[in-house]
């Protein structure tokens, strides 16, 4: 068995943590409201939808737009759906090393109990907001793959990066008082959980990058950085433009995916950059890449 991460300076807050996780839980089919109707709101803030800003978007009906973000949501839910069993499986994998009886262990107990109700309930959105999704073959062989085979330290820095934007569109999504109230609700209930993972990840992390290289502190930086452009790449889909009945599918797909990419540094990457900053994973490797890749000027 290999010893726990947890510092005893950290101890007492993660018990805070347990038995709020025990008192306070919050159970999708009570916290959510299924039983509401649609009535005319927007699914996902038009600030997120990935043409929203473009002139093409001014040539969708109301009922496109409404029908692009309907899909877009879901695809995103889609995909955090299957990013939470990843988390489950490295946080299982975690627990087979440590005893049963440690902190620890209980800690991550929680999370994964936490992360399969998460699970269930993006499913339950997906179905309540009628959206389409579309698999991912080529994005999910590689996570497989790279999960299977990558750092364990790899492996948590993923699932944070993932926490950390998912809790940034969340952040977005409650806040928007037009959206659909299951969506925010879900949302909401997303965020308030996902605090004490992006605690626990975090000061797991901190274990390898405390007294990391320069070397490590630069691998570090490329796989946040890696992570940000998969999660980009999720949600901007030709067959939901087809979907929505536009003339020129292709050439909505294109603009959209450009014009996301500009969106995407500007609204969702500013946790995920100051993070990067802590562990000074901007060096002179590592700046010009994001700045190619995300226009981020460290």
């Amino acid at each position: 068995m290999e010893a726990t991460l947890i510092k005893p300076s950290d101890e007492a807050k993660v018990e805070r943590l347990i038995k709020l996780s025990e008192t306070k839980a919050l159970i999708p089919d009570k916290y959510v409201p299924w039983q509401d109707e649609e009535d005319g709101e927007w699914l996902m803030p038009e600030t997120l939808v990935s043409l929203q800003g473009h002139p093409l978007y001014e040539e969708l009906s109301y009922h496109q737009k409404r029908e692009l973000g309907r899909h877009e949501l879901s695809q995103v839910v889609y995909s955090y759906a299957w990013a939470e069993g990843i988390g489950c499986l490295t946080f299982s994998n975690r627990m087979v090393h440590l005893e049963p009886t440690s902190l620890e262990y209980k800690y991550l107990l929680k999370m994964n109990i936490e992360e399969c109700r998460h699970q269930e309930m993006f499913v339950k959105l997906i179905e309540k907001v009628r959206g389409k999704t579309f698999s991912l073959p080529a994005q999910h062989f590689f996570m497989r793959w790279y999960m299977k085979n990558c750092p364990q330290s790899h492996r948590f820095l993923s699932i944070l990066i993932v926490e950390i934007i998912a809790d940034t569109y969340g952040k977005i999504i409650r806040k928007t008082e037009n959206v659909f109230r299951p969506v925010r609700k879900s949302s909401q209930l997303h965020h308030i959980e996902e605090g004490r993972h992006i605690y626990y990840t975090k000061n797991w992390l901190n274990h390898f990058i405390d007294n990391a290289s320069f070397f490590r502190r630069t691998t570090y930086s490329l796989v946040a950085l890696s992570n940000v452009l998969l999660l980009k790449s999720l949600y901007v889909r030709r067959e939901i433009f087809e979907e929505i009945g536009v003339k020129n599918p292709k050439k909505f797909t294109r603009a959209a995916r450009k014009n996301l990419h500009s969106k995407f540094t500007k609204l969702c990457i500013d946790d995920v950059v100051s993070f990067v900053r802590e562990i000074d994973g901007f060096n002179f490797v590592t700046k010009p890449i994001w700045k190619i890749l995300l226009n981020v000027k460290p």
